[in-house]
């Protein structure tokens, strides 16, 4: 049985830095956006879901 829950890698919006995390498919299909701390332009700035 497949799980669910996939691993998603996050952009920055505004550099090349990059985060992973965990995404449950079933509740939210759609790409994701979210606000997380960027440590090579030093301030929050919008990360979104990549392949």
């Amino acid at each position: 049985m497949a799980s669910k829950r996939d691993k998603i890698k996050l952009k920055s919006s505004k550099s090349h830095y990059f985060y992973y995390t965990m995404k449950n498919k079933t509740n939210t299909p759609d790409r994701i956006t979210i606000k997380k701390y960027d440590p090579i332009v030093r301030e929050h700035v919008e990360f979104k879901e990549t392949k």
